[in-house]
C-alpha cells in the first residue's frame, strides 16, 4: 500500500459524507429547484472520481468489495459533454450509491487505523 492511498480513500470518505449529509431529508423536488445543491454535489462527485482515479492498483485490487471502475468513471457519466451534466444520475449516486459507499470507506479506514 501506498502511503498516499489512505490519503486519498479519506478523502473519498470524506466527500461522501459530505454529498450524503447536503441530500439527508431532502426531496427530489427539493434537489431539482435548488442549482447550488446541484452544483455542490456534480463537485463532489467528481472529487471523488478524482480521488479514487488515484489510488493505487495494488490498494484497489486488495479491496474489491469497492466498485472503483465505476468511481472513476462516474465523471464521465455525470459530465458527458462538456456543457452537459446528468442530474438524475448525480441524484442516483447521491442518493443511492453514496450512503453504501461510506460504509465500505468507513469500514477501510478502520481497519487500516488498527
Amino acid at each position: 500500500m501506498q502511503k498516499d492511498d489512505m490519503v486519498y480513500v479519506g478523502h473519498m470518505l470524506d466527500m461522501a459524507q459530505k454529498a450524503t449529509a447536503k441530500v439527508q431529508g431532502k426531496e427530489r423536488s427539493e434537489y431539482d429547484q435548488d442549482e447550488n445543491l446541484r452544483l455542490a454535489l456534480v463537485h463532489l462527485v467528481q472529487v471523488i472520481g478524482e480521488a479514487a482515479s488515484r489510488v493505487s492498483a495494488r490498494f484497489r485490487q486488495a479491496h474489491p468489495e469497492i466498485p472503483w471502475r465505476s468511481i472513476i468513471g462516474i465523471r464521465h457519466k455525470v459530465v458527458p459533454d462538456y456543457l452537459e451534466v446528468d442530474y438524475d444520475i448525480v441524484w442516483g449516486v447521491v442518493t443511492v450509491d453514496l450512503p453504501a459507499l461510506v460504509v465500505q470507506l468507513e469500514n477501510i479506514v478502520l481497519a487500516e487505523d488498527c
